[in-house]
């Protein structure tokens, strides 16, 4: 299954196996269920500069 979500908190009661964060049309970055949360706490401006 696919899920698409800009809510944490959804992630709360759907464990994900990979996390794909897109911008602009392309993957910006991937990782396991830890991302989520860190965009949580970060938001997405660091992925900008990366």
């Amino acid at each position: 299954m696919i899920l698409v979500t800009h809510h944490e908190r959804l992630l709360n009661h759907v464990v994900p196996d990979f996390v794909h964060v897109l911008a602009d049309g392309r993957i910006a970055s991937s990782g396991g269920p830890e991302l989520a949360g860190e965009l949580e706490e970060r938001g997405f401006g660091w992925l900008e500069s990366a």
